[in-house]
């Protein structure tokens, strides 16, 4: 059995890859959740984490939201965190600007998660939406668009249950599914 351990930000994060890996990992792949209080806490905590860590079948996977910071330098520090940990290969994906993104890039995932008839019709040509990942503010933009039904672990919940690799338009949640199938050798996740 391999355990994949995702390292993550915020609760919001752990809700959505609930919903989402049941439908992407096989069987012989258990993910295991660590959460933390922000980034500044990943940061601050992950060396430990990373060097008690037991299980030699483990694959490692960090994910932080971009928030506005610099991403190849967040991507940087977490990659030299978890070298200096000892472990290297570790998987750094960094959520373009925020998680509400990825879920702006799949706007029919928003509309059967939070059951709002015609909500993918409705914004589909809209132009901010093409590109998700420059939404400075992802979830007020979701909060916004969907009336409030939209709460970030609830909907974080029910959205990544329908989440899509194929349709989706945020390069960083499709970077964040090859990433994860590409550590894994698996041929392909939809």
């Amino acid at each position: 059995m391999v355990e994949l351990v995702f390292f993550l930000e915020e609760l919001s994060a752990k809700a959505m890859l609930e919903g989402l890996l049941p439908r992407l990992l096989p069987e012989n792949v258990h993910p295991i959740y660590v959460v933390f209080e922000g980034k500044t806490d990943l940061e601050k905590r992950l060396p430990g984490k990373l060097q008690s860590w037991q299980n030699p079948n483990s694959i490692f996977v960090v994910l932080r939201d971009q928030d506005s910071g610099n991403c190849i330098e967040i991507k940087q520090t977490l990659q030299t965190i978890c070298t200096q940990a000892g472990k290297p290969d570790s998987l750094i994906r960094i959520a373009c600007r925020e998680l509400e993104s990825w879920y702006l890039g799949d706007l029919e995932a928003i509309e059967q998660g939070l059951n709002i008839p015609g909500f993918s019709r409705q914004y589909q040509n809209k132009s901010k939406f093409r590109n998700p990942d420059r939404l400075n503010n992802a979830a007020e933009e979701l909060s916004k668009i969907t009336k409030h039904k939209y709460q970030k672990i609830s909907g974080s919940r029910k959205i990544g249950k329908c989440l899509g690799n194929r349709r989706n338009k945020s390069c960083s949640f499709v970077a964040f599914v090859r990433g994860v199938k590409n550590r894994l050798d698996l041929p392909s996740l939809t």
